[in-house]
């Protein structure tokens, strides 16, 4: 096990490149067997879960070959339908293979998915979605069995905006006999990514970052090469980061517009954004005032996965604020890390009030998810005094050459065997 030692009260300076996006990326990873042709999908981050994905890929026989950053799938020669509970435990995405596999060869068997402890993350929209498409689903001994004929194209209305939901739909549909419709669809771009991304592959797809997306289905699909999004929450850490510790950071590859919510909440604590094309600057003082108010929506509202983040850098601003999570029923359990750290955090179901304390000093945390686990980077960064953040598995999941990013803009921060 690894552990991040960081010595805080460092200022930021300098400028960041932003990787491809985690949460685009993966899903590329499943789409990437609804052809038998050769997808190459560049630039894709160091990151366990983009490993994992790679592999659940291999175990159904496709050939995964990783060329520098570029990734190489070829799926000719996959066979099976199967993916193993030991991989979908390990990954929350790899409920994302189901409309995959049933494109490809009308039936698929699933653990279900793990991930991050945040929370129940039920797969109901899923599998409702898929039995409008014609899919018969058997639940049983913790696997979820799958079976078609033809898809068929149909309209489908989702009661919440759900990403993965969103994303299995393209996927089932995009081969499926006839049209199909997506009311309440959700909205992020990752999603229009993803459209872009099939359409690439010979697809028809349309709507993509609206409520309404329209699958035209096709018989064949033709292999492509990709570059996907940056990773609009990578650069809101980084962002939050700076905000935190004070200082001028700039983050290259990202648009305002897809992560204007944040922006809004840390003009709103005190600092300076400037925003040009895919470039983003933020300047800090590192004193800044509490957010009175902050809940997480989908897309376009504040996103879930900047939730823990934004919650450590108000733990060391002047006020009080009230963090407010509607996504994820346990998205606080880092909370009591910071606690250690001197926040001052009181939670009480889905809400989180805090009272800032000007200053958090430094402790040996544990990180228990991903985004968790950035927050817990980002309190020691501003923190007084050294940390120790333990278990990084889980960051690492999320981000790649977190510490030698960091590190580049002035971070003391170590990475350690232990």
């Amino acid at each position: 096990m690894d552990k991040y030692v960081i010595e805080g009260g460092r200022r930021l300076y300098g400028t960041v490149p932003i990787a491809s996006a985690k949460n685009a990326v993966l899903p590329l990873f499943a789409a990437s067997i609804l052809t038998e042709e050769k997808v190459i999908i560049k630039e894709v981050p160091a990151i366990s879960d983009a490993l994992c994905m790679a592999q659940i890929l291999r175990e159904l026989g496709a050939d995964v070959r990783f060329c520098g950053s570029d990734v190489v799938v070829d799926s000719q020669n996959a066979t099976s339908h199967v993916i193993s509970s030991v991989l979908t435990k390990e990954l929350r995405s790899s409920v994302f293979m189901l409309g995959s596999l049933l494109t490809r060869f009308h039936r698929a068997r699933i653990a279900y998915p793990g991930g991050c402890d945040i929370g129940l993350r039920p797969i109901d929209l899923h599998l409702s979605a898929l039995k409008r498409l014609g899919v018969v689903i058997r639940e049983r001994g913790g696997y979820i069995h799958c079976s078609c004929g033809t898809l068929r194209g149909t309209d489908i209305l989702l009661d919440f905006p759900s990403v993965g939901a969103t994303e299995n739909i393209l996927l089932a549909a995009v081969k499926a006999e006839g049209v199909t419709t997506v009311s309440g669809a959700a909205k992020e771009p990752e999603i229009i990514d993803l459209q872009n991304f099939l359409n690439a592959m010979g697809a028809r797809v349309s709507g993509a970052g609206t409520d309404v997306i329209t699958i035209e289905g096709v018989k064949t699909l033709h292999g492509v090469e990709y570059l996907p999004m940056k990773d609009r929450i990578e650069a809101g850490t980084f962002l939050i980061a700076c905000a935190a510790c004070g200082g001028e950071v700039e983050v290259c590859g990202v648009k305002g517009e897809n992560i204007s919510s944040l922006l809004h909440k840390l003009r709103e604590n005190g600092c300076k954004i400037h925003t040009k094309n895919d470039k983003i600057v933020l300047e800090s003082t590192g004193r800044l005032r509490c957010n009175r108010r902050i809940e997480t929506m989908p897309f376009p509202g504040f996103p879930t996965d900047l939730q823990a983040q934004i919650t450590a850098l108000n733990c060391g601003c002047e006020g009080g604020a009230l963090i407010v999570e509607n996504l994820f029923e346990t998205r606080f359990k880092y909370v009591p890390e910071l606690q250690k750290m001197g926040a001052d955090i009181q939670v009480k179901g889905k809400t989180a009030f805090i009272r800032g304390v000007g200053r958090l000093h430094g402790a040996t945390v544990v990180a228990g998810d991903l985004r968790g686990g950035a927050a817990l980077v980002l309190a020691a960064l501003a923190a007084e005094g050294v940390s120790d953040v333990l278990d990084l598995s889980h960051v690492d999941r999320g981000y790649a050459d977190l510490q030698d990013k960091l590190k580049n803009l002035g971070a003391e921060i170590r990475r350690v065997r232990i």
